[in-house]
């Protein structure tokens, strides 16, 4: 059975529409060792929620995880991983960290209780949720 995970980017430096551009990316630059013990975990086939931080602070869209996580080539540390991914879908709706905070249902999500994980895991009901707030 497949696991869901968020993936976290500034739009600036890579959006969701950079990935429906490219259609296939690798996920480079995590650093944090939570979210890095997170990429491990990940198996091709998965499922992530491409989120938007910044000013947008937003679930925009899905990605596809098509491989296990691998040392960073652009690192002589093997610590760093990569992992690559390929768009899915644009949500319909964005699903904004306001609207996130505003649930109980989502207070013990690490989105929400450690902001700063580049990389987090997304449990079942809390994935069905957003799915549905982000249809009109």
């Amino acid at each position: 059975m497949p696991a869901y995970w968020l993936l976290k980017s500034e739009p600036g430096d890579y959006s969701f529409e950079d990935l429906e551009r490219e259609g296939r990316a690798v996920w480079d630059g995590v650093k944090n060792p939570a979210a890095l013990k997170h990429m491990r975990r990940a198996r091709p086939g998965d499922r992530a929620f491409f989120y938007h931080t910044g000013k947008e602070k937003a679930i925009v869209g899905i990605a596809r995880l098509e491989t296990e996580a691998y040392p960073d080539p652009d690192r002589t540390d093997d610590r760093f991983l990569v992992f690559e991914v390929s768009p899915q879908e644009r949500l319909p709706r964005p699903v904004t960290l306001a609207r996130i905070k505003s649930e109980a249902s989502f207070q013990q999500w690490e989105l929400v209780r450690v902001p700063r994980l580049s990389v987090m895991p997304v449990p079942r009901d809390t994935w069905k949720r957003i799915l549905e707030i982000s249809r009109p």
